[in-house]
């Protein structure tokens, strides 16, 4: 049996407003990794953790034909990321349930490093467009992560750690949740309108519309007519104090933290579990 999924990172769209995104979520306690420029003609920044991590994603001003999947998409969280050994595996995965988009793709993007530039490389393969509603979900390979995992990269102000629940809210939460469930082999937990698809070292946590309202309150992310939106990213801290000292929570809870960057649509809830 394959070996249980585990996340690499999320996503969050910044469209061309990349400079104003970048200065926001240092504002919130988070390292930056310098800017990236992807083959593919994106550019991004990245928050590291230990072994998953945080990407905002954009596009330069100007620049012809930009990717539609960023151009085209809303802003706020997008991606949902999984981390694969071979992604020609993943992909006759991903074949056998229907679910495949596009064959298997390579790019890279330099890294500065004091000893010099190098290319970190990847490659990736996503889940066809409309099975996720929610936003683009796929599966990273990659070639070199010592240029990725870097220490100097993985300390946070905030005391960010990890993200142990990604959550989704979804007008059809039942059949979401089973659906990912085959895409990572796992299992549904809990019934009603929360449930629990669990994966190495967390879980995707999927919510009716109402279960997500009363979680977040007015700090929700609006449907806005669609039938399932990536609703909040989960970030465990060694102290919930420390983002408390930084930003003004929209909750403030024994247990947990909720920021919402509005700028952006993304919901970020701080747990100290």
């Amino acid at each position: 049996m394959a070996e249980q999924a585990q996340l690499d990172h999320t996503v969050i769209n910044v469209q061309f407003d990349m400079d104003r995104a970048e200065g926001l979520f240092r504002d919130l306690g988070f390292t930056m990794t310098p800017r990236g420029y992807h083959s593919l003609g994106s550019i991004n920044h990245l928050m590291m953790f230990g072994t998953d991590y945080m990407e905002l994603i954009g596009l330069p001003p100007g620049v012809e034909n930009p990717r539609k999947d960023i151009a085209e998409a809303p802003l706020g969280i997008n991606g949902l990321v999984f981390k694969t050994p071979n992604v020609d595996e993943t992909f006759a995965h991903l074949q056998g349930l229907a679910m495949a988009g596009d064959p298997p793709k390579a790019f890279t993007r330099p890294v500065v490093l004091p000893e010099g530039e190098k290319d970190a490389s990847f490659r990736t393969v996503a889940v066809r467009d409309g099975v996720f509603p929610g936003g683009r979900v796929y599966f990273c390979e990659h070639h070199t992560p010592e240029l990725v995992w870097r220490p100097e990269w993985q300390s946070h102000g905030n005391g960010g750690q990890a993200m142990p629940d990604f959550v989704i809210a979804s007008t059809n939460h039942q059949e979401e949740a089973e659906a990912f469930a085959k895409l990572l082999r796992s299992n549904v937990s809990g019934d009603g309108d929360s449930l629990g698809v669990g994966f190495k070292g967390g879980q995707l946590t999927i919510m009716s519309p109402a279960a997500y309202g009363e979680r977040y309150g007015a700090s929700a992310s609006p449907m806005a007519g669609r039938a399932s939106i990536f609703g909040a990213l989960v970030i465990r801290t060694d102290s919930l104090d420390k983002i408390r000292a930084i930003a003004s929570p929209a909750i403030d809870e024994a247990e947990r933290v909720v920021v919402r960057e509005g700028s952006f649509d993304a919901v970020l809830e701080f747990v100290n579990r």
